[in-house]
């Protein structure tokens, strides 16, 4: 498959932010009242993903090391200012409705995960389209929770009547518990496909939130930290041992020497 067409296809199904990485769930949870706003935060944070994703890694051999995180927030509220200011002149009324969650969106995590991850360490064309297919499905995640609360809580969706005459709504599902209610059963339904294909191709189930440390966005993730801590480890029980044998060499030369000797007369 295509670089950036795999990146696309990661963000949307095998990566998804809202369904396998989990990530981003304060707006999540929070604005899916209605779909319209599922998708109106959806899109800015897409927006917000292309953009920063293009600059930091155009600016990614320039950014110091000690100071890349500030800088990556920098750039990202920079962005979301642009997309707040655009939202607040050409659709107030869903300006209003998200609140203070557009500007919140300096630091939601898939951000600023597919920064220090990803465009940090990639050329320009395949972070742009990391950050399109992360934000698509980060989209995707918001719209369908928020089709499904508007639909189950209030009988509409897109503010259009479907089922307001034939049930009574659910008035749970339009407040603060529906939406950890919708997220559940889609997490659940999402695990259950994946352990039945996995019976069927006698594959080993992958139920884990994370699929692929390389490219995960969640920088506090116990396997991603599991995985680095091996890998420090590793690498300083390495030195340890180079700096050891560098110290006996100097301490013995004349044992050191033998030594190597007997081992090229053993070849």
């Amino acid at each position: 498959m295509n670089r950036n067409l795999e990146r696309l296809y990661n963000g949307l199904v095998k990566e998804n932010p809202t369904f396998v990485q989990m990530l981003g769930m304060c707006p999540t949870l929070a604005v899916t009242t209605s779909a319209i706003n599922g998708i109106g935060m959806g899109i800015a944070t897409c927006a917000v993903l292309i953009m920063s994703n293009f600059m930091i890694s155009m600016l990614r051999k320039v950014i110091p090391e000690k100071v890349r995180i500030p800088a990556y927030i920098v750039i990202i509220a920079s962005f979301v200012t642009i997309v707040g200011l655009i939202m607040q002149a050409y659709v107030p009324a869903l300006y209003e409705s998200l609140g203070v969650f557009i500007p919140l969106i300096v630091v939601n995590c898939i951000i600023l995960g597919r920064a220090e991850a990803y465009a940090s360490k990639n050329p320009i064309i395949p972070s742009i389209f990391d950050g399109l297919g992360m934000g698509l499905g980060f989209t995707a995640g918001l719209t369908i929770i928020g089709i499904i609360r508007e639909l189950i809580g209030s009988g509409t969706v897109f503010g259009f009547t479907v089922t307001a005459e034939l049930f009574e709504p659910v008035a749970i599902f339009a407040a603060n518990p529906g939406a950890f209610f919708v997220l559940a059963f889609i997490v659940a339904f999402i695990n259950w496909r994946g352990i039945r294909k996995a019976k069927k191709t006698g594959e080993k189930p992958k139920t884990d939130t994370i699929l692929d440390c390389a490219h995960c966005g969640n920088l506090m993730c116990k396997g991603r930290l599991n995985t680095e801590n091996a890998l420090q480890s590793e690498e300083e029980t390495e030195k340890l041992a180079v700096k050891n044998s560098e110290e006996n060499a100097s301490d013995n030369p004349a044992e050191f020497e033998s030594s190597e000797n007997e081992s090229e007369v053993q070849d």
